[in-house]
């Protein structure tokens, strides 16, 4: 029975959870981790592990995509971001960080309520950037250079812009195309200009689709009912708690979107559509306990900004910070690139020299799984469940 609170006369909220007000529960019978299998299958896609990259120009240069695929993750590419609009990323980038810690260089006060350095002046270098023209050719190249490398090639676009830039990444060579905002609807409606409707959309196009955010039950069952072989949970790492007033308590709607996927099973006979958690997941300890709460996957956004190969260099922002009109994410520093930065295998593969489960997120979700006698990741997500309140 769902828990609801009153807030005042008349007016009731649900209680939800986030993922650190629950833990899982360790079994009588542990295995040993050597046993457990991460691998994740999606549609006629296989992967070592269930972890996919945020697609921010902080994380995914090109080199950095190949990288994540050979590690066993998905590498997902921004077809908004900077990768059709400079020539050169890595100076596009630089730009970026040099008006973030501009406020520490010349001693000129800046905007400092979320994550130091001069935000203002970070934001508005982003929105400069994207508000170059995209170059779809020089978006096909990047492309083909992944997709060139063998390693299955995931493109991310905007529901805004997913009807107009869609042919271009499939005939780029996209294996999978991810319809993603924070926030999104089986219909989008756009006054003033033609509704996406993704159902429609999404049985148009001759590979397979992620889509999401949602965050709520009856969302989610609607998006599954579009043909979406998975749907994302959450809106990655942003500030709509403060923005939009909107805060997603990822435990609960990761657990109420796997009740709509065991309703659209029994509605279709057997399909199967895959959840991915995108979040507050900073730790292999989130990672545990999305898949424990029904997620198949998950988004991993600044963990991997450590990462020496990562297109940052030790700093992070989600998509959403380039907004033109209304940003909704920080630029923020996870740790500086210097010859003791880690590489991407040793975050998610190890071994780890850190005990905070911010290395080695495989390791990490193996010994959970073993701990709790489970060997794959479908069975996992069975585990039972303790509130820490």
């Amino acid at each position: 029975m769902r828990d609801h609170v009153e807030i005042g006369i008349g007016r009731e909220a649900r209680r939800t959870y986030s993922l650190d007000d629950i833990s899982v529960v360790s079994s009588r019978r542990t295995r040993s981790s050597k046993d457990v299998d991460t691998t994740w299958h999606i549609d006629a896609y296989k992967f070592e592990l269930p972890f996919l990259n945020h697609p921010t120009d902080a994380l995914a240069s090109p080199e950095f995509v190949i990288e994540m695929g050979k590690q066993g993750g998905m590498g997902v590419i921004n077809a908004e971001g900077l990768w059709g609009r400079h020539a050169d990323l890595d100076a596009a980038i630089a730009k970026v960080i040099k008006a973030y810690g501009a406020q520490e260089e010349t001693g000129i006060s800046g905007v400092e309520f979320i994550g130091g350095g001069d935000q203002a002046a970070a934001t508005r270098m982003l929105q400069e950037l994207h508000a170059a023209p995209l170059d779809k050719e020089l978006l096909s190249e990047r492309i083909a250079q992944v997709r060139d490398s063998g390693q299955i090639v995931a493109v991310r676009v905007s529901p805004q812009n997913a009807r107009e830039l869609a042919p271009t990444v499939i005939k780029a060579g996209a294996d999978l195309l991810v319809i993603q905002g924070t926030l999104i609807s089986a219909e989008h409606v756009n006054t003033g200009g033609e509704p996406l409707n993704l159902k429609e959309f999404i049985g148009s196009l001759e590979i397979p689709v992620i889509a999401g955010g949602v965050n709520d039950y009856t969302t989610a069952l609607h998006m599954m009912r579009t043909g979406a072989v998975g749907i994302i949970v959450g809106g990655g790492e942003n500030t709509n708690s403060l923005a939009l007033g909107m805060e997603v308590s990822l435990a609960t709607a990761i657990a109420d979107v796997a009740a709509a996927r065991r309703e659209y099973l029994d509605e279709t006979g057997g399909r199967y559509v895959h959840i991915i958690a995108d979040g507050d997941i900073y730790n292999s300890g989130d990672v545990v306990k999305s898949i424990a709460c029904g997620a198949d996957a998950v988004v991993l956004g600044s963990p991997l900004a450590r990462a020496k190969e990562a297109a940052g260099k030790g700093y992070f922002w989600p998509a959403v910070a380039a907004h033109p009109r209304f940003p909704r994410g920080i630029v923020s520093e996870s740790g500086i690139l210097d010859e003791q930065a880690p590489s991407l295998e040793q975050i998610l593969r190890g071994p780890s020299t850190m005990p905070w489960g911010i290395e080695n997120f495989e390791g990490g979700l193996k010994r959970a799984m073993a701990k709790c006698g489970f060997t794959d990741l479908k069975s996992f997500q069975k585990v039972p469940l303790h509130f820490n309140g």
